[in-house]
């Protein structure tokens, strides 16, 4: 029997920091039923030296590199390490599989911005629900978040090697963003292309397009595009059965929203029956959906329902329901397209 502690991370956001050891400890769980072949025992947090771990054991012999770096990636983790002998601490240094600096995920500050490590718990966890969860160091995803907002989650799959899409309705945002994202790749000399264009539909123009190519043209480039449009009008920005996860952190109330004939709805319910169908469509069969928010104004079996009434397959996880500030308490649900 091996045992093994991980470091968590600490947080800007007080609240966040209080809640991450049990948000850790769920998404450690999903790791090891989703790519570890459910080889890990549940974790427990624990104190060592004044700081929250999380300890585990592994019943049947040590982990193999590769599930060691496939656990850099917890999003909360700051280190991980062996328990040997009488409770010494064996660092283990695998690599993540961060691409970047991580002041991509972290130097934007504004109003409404999700906690970078819940958004990458996000992520991490829409992915490993998906049919490809074993090529989680392997494939290149295709992201797409339709309420992109100024870019967290779209820097997360980048940071990942993976291709990023986004769809934002206010137009600042994205003019915020694609400065945000040139000047960083400039400042970082990484070799890029990108350009701002007219959006389009049936001759008209309704917004604008960022596009970027990040990397060497001869070394397989990443992609990403963010549109700049209404998230319930999807259909016909890509092609069909495009994305392998649709990650969206939804709307608490104050944030993002969407035009519809009833004005700008605000509410989750009414933003996903709008948008759900367009969104459906881009994603391929057996990839994943996954959404949080504030269950104060929509309860998570309403959520749920709604879910399998579009024919998604909702995925047993637990654990991931914590409080944000007062008016908040976010939860996370995540579906398979099957």
């Amino acid at each position: 029997m091996a045992r093994y502690a991980v470091l968590v991370a600490p947080s800007a956001n007080r609240v966040y920091t209080q809640s991450a050891p049990e948000l850790t400890a769920a998404e450690l769980a999903v790791f090891s039923e989703r790519a570890l072949g459910g080889r890990l025992e549940p974790a427990e947090v624990v104190e060592l030296g004044g700081r929250p771990y999380l300890s585990f054991e592994v019943e049947d012999g040590e982990l193999a590199a590769g599930e060691l770096r496939v656990l850099a990636n917890l999003s909360s983790a700051y280190a991980l390490f062996e328990i040997v002998g009488d409770g010494l601490l064996k660092p283990l240094g695998e690599a993540p599989l961060d691409r970047f600096d991580d002041d991509l995920i972290t130097i934007q500050k504004y109003a409404g911005k999700t906690n970078e490590n819940f958004t990458k718990l996000l992520l991490n966890v829409t992915a490993l629900a998906t049919s490809w969860a074993d090529q989680l160091l392997t494939r290149r995803f295709v992201v797409l978040d339709p309420v992109a907002g100024r870019g967290t989650t779209l820097n997360q799959a980048l940071m990942y090697g993976w291709d990023a899409i986004g769809i934002e309705l206010d137009g600042k945002d994205v003019e915020a963003y694609s400065a945000f994202l040139k000047t960083w790749l400039k400042n970082k000399r990484i070799k890029h292309t990108t350009e701002m264009a007219p959006l389009r539909r049936e001759g008209k123009r309704i917004g604008r397009r960022f596009d970027a190519r990040i990397g060497d043209v001869r070394d397989q480039p990443q992609h990403l595009s963010v549109f700049e449009a209404d998230t319930t009008q999807t259909r016909g920005l890509l092609k069909g059965n495009s994305v392998d996860l649709v990650v969206a952190d939804l709307p608490y109330g104050v944030v993002h929203g969407s035009r519809s004939a009833k004005g700008l709805a605000r509410g989750p319910l009414e933003l996903l029956e709008e948008a759900l169908p367009g969104w459906l469509s881009l994603l391929r069969p057996g990839g994943a959906l996954g959404v949080s928010w504030n269950t104060h104004v929509a309860p998570r079996e309403d959520a749920l329902d709604l879910l399998e009434e579009h024919g998604l397959e909702a995925v047993d996880y637990e654990g991931f329901e914590h409080r944000v500030d007062q008016a908040i308490n976010r939860d996370i649900l995540v579906a398979r397209k099957v």
